[in-house]
Protein backbone atom coordinates (compact mmCIF):
# COMPACT_ATOMS: atom_id res chain seq x y z
CA UNK A 1 0.00 0.00 0.00
CA UNK A 2 1.91 3.13 -1.01
CA UNK A 3 0.95 6.13 1.71
CA UNK A 4 -1.36 8.89 0.11
CA UNK A 5 1.67 11.25 -0.24
CA UNK A 6 3.37 9.25 -2.96
CA UNK A 7 0.56 7.57 -5.15
CA UNK A 8 0.41 7.46 -8.23
CA UNK A 9 -3.08 8.88 -8.12
CA UNK A 10 -2.20 11.31 -6.02
CA UNK A 11 0.58 12.76 -7.24
CA UNK A 12 -1.02 13.09 -10.89
CA UNK A 13 -3.61 14.90 -8.93
CA UNK A 14 -1.78 17.41 -7.57
CA UNK A 15 0.60 17.95 -11.04
CA UNK A 16 -3.09 18.52 -12.67
CA UNK A 17 -3.91 21.40 -9.46
CA UNK A 18 -0.19 22.68 -10.47
CA UNK A 19 0.54 22.43 -7.07
CA UNK A 20 4.15 22.08 -6.15
CA UNK A 21 5.64 18.94 -4.65
CA UNK A 22 8.40 19.33 -2.03
CA UNK A 23 10.39 16.85 -0.59
CA UNK A 24 9.90 16.05 3.00
CA UNK A 25 9.87 13.11 5.13
CA UNK A 26 6.36 11.66 5.20
CA UNK A 27 6.17 12.99 9.03
CA UNK A 28 8.26 14.88 10.90
CA UNK A 29 7.80 16.82 14.36
CA UNK A 30 10.04 19.21 13.53
CA UNK A 31 7.72 20.66 10.95
CA UNK A 32 4.27 20.00 12.54
CA UNK A 33 3.46 23.83 12.65
CA UNK A 34 0.76 23.71 15.53
CA UNK A 35 3.49 22.49 17.95
CA UNK A 36 5.80 25.25 15.90
CA UNK A 37 4.30 28.32 17.12
CA UNK A 38 0.55 28.01 18.11
CA UNK A 39 0.27 24.78 20.86
CA UNK A 40 3.22 26.33 23.10
CA UNK A 41 2.13 29.71 23.97
CA UNK A 42 -1.89 29.29 23.81
CA UNK A 43 -0.67 25.77 26.57
CA UNK A 44 0.84 28.83 28.32
CA UNK A 45 -2.11 31.13 28.42
CA UNK A 46 -4.54 28.74 29.76
CA UNK A 47 -1.89 27.06 31.95
CA UNK A 48 -3.64 26.66 35.66
CA UNK A 49 -7.00 27.80 34.77
CA UNK A 50 -10.05 25.67 35.61
CA UNK A 51 -12.91 25.00 33.18
CA UNK A 52 -16.29 23.83 33.95
CA UNK A 53 -17.41 23.13 30.13
CA UNK A 54 -16.06 22.74 27.04
CA UNK A 55 -17.56 26.34 26.16
CA UNK A 56 -15.50 28.25 28.59
CA UNK A 57 -12.77 26.54 26.89
CA UNK A 58 -13.76 27.78 23.53
CA UNK A 59 -14.26 30.76 24.95
CA UNK A 60 -10.70 31.38 26.02
CA UNK A 61 -8.94 30.01 23.25
CA UNK A 62 -11.53 32.31 20.81
CA UNK A 63 -9.78 35.11 23.21
CA UNK A 64 -6.53 34.31 23.41
CA UNK A 65 -6.17 34.30 19.10
CA UNK A 66 -8.34 37.07 19.14
CA UNK A 67 -4.81 39.30 20.56
CA UNK A 68 -3.02 39.10 17.69
CA UNK A 69 -3.43 39.98 14.19
CA UNK A 70 -2.95 38.54 10.54
CA UNK A 71 1.15 39.53 10.70
CA UNK A 72 1.18 37.29 13.98
CA UNK A 73 0.12 34.00 11.73
CA UNK A 74 1.93 35.61 8.94
CA UNK A 75 5.72 35.32 10.37
CA UNK A 76 4.94 32.31 12.16
CA UNK A 77 4.31 30.53 8.86
CA UNK A 78 7.36 32.34 7.20
CA UNK A 79 9.56 30.74 10.30
CA UNK A 80 7.78 27.38 9.72
CA UNK A 81 9.09 27.60 6.18
CA UNK A 82 12.50 28.45 7.02
CA UNK A 83 12.44 25.61 9.67
CA UNK A 84 11.27 23.32 6.81
CA UNK A 85 13.68 24.43 4.45
CA UNK A 86 16.45 23.71 7.15
CA UNK A 87 15.00 20.27 7.41
CA UNK A 88 14.68 19.36 3.98
CA UNK A 89 18.27 20.50 3.79
CA UNK A 90 19.51 18.29 6.18
CA UNK A 91 17.61 15.66 5.08
CA UNK A 92 14.98 15.08 7.99
CA UNK A 93 17.28 15.14 10.72
CA UNK A 94 16.48 17.55 13.72
CA UNK A 95 16.03 20.92 12.94
CA UNK A 96 16.54 23.78 16.11
CA UNK A 97 14.57 26.25 16.72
Amino acid sequence: NASAHSSAVATAKLVELHYELLPHPPYSPDLAPCDFFLFPNLKKWLGGKKFTSNEQVIAETEAYFAEFDKSYFSEGLQKWQKRWEKCILLKGDYVEK
